[in-house]
């Protein structure tokens, strides 16, 4: 599985922006699919996931209500719509696929995820 994500840039704080991943093979509808982040100097951390038909969403607290992930699987693609953005938004933004049967309570584990994408940077501008 490969994953290419675009769509980062510079924006300003309070704007908006969407990531879009687009994933190969022929079995995309599934993979659960998210997306992490990594902030200059900190950790990487879990943003959204998406179940295989998109029935089913999660989100970290720092993004919940302004983040909507979603999917169309059709298209061999997952969306992070980023809304009301900070500067703490500020990140490499990385898209995610995991293989794995069952997902359980791991969803906003980096270790359910065998595929990443290479990342996509957002700039938050104050």
């Amino acid at each position: 599985v490969q994953l290419q994500a675009f769509g980062g840039g510079l924006v300003q704080a309070g704007g908006s922006l969407r990531l879009s991943c687009a994933a190969s093979g022929r079995t995309f509808s599934s993979y659960y699919m998210g997306w992490f982040r990594q902030a200059p100097g900190k950790e990487r951390e879990f943003v959204a996931a998406i179940s295989r038909s998109g029935s089913d969403t999660y989100h970290s607290d720092s993004v919940m209500g302004r983040v909507t992930i979603s999917r169309d699987n059709a298209k061999n693609t997952v969306y992070l719509l980023m809304n009301k953005l900070k500067p703490e938004d500020t990140a490499v933004y990385y898209c995610v696929a995991s293989t794995k049967n069952s997902v359980g309570n791991y969803v906003k584990r980096e270790a359910l995820y065998d595929y990443w994408g290479q990342g996509t940077l957002v700039t938050v501008s104050s």
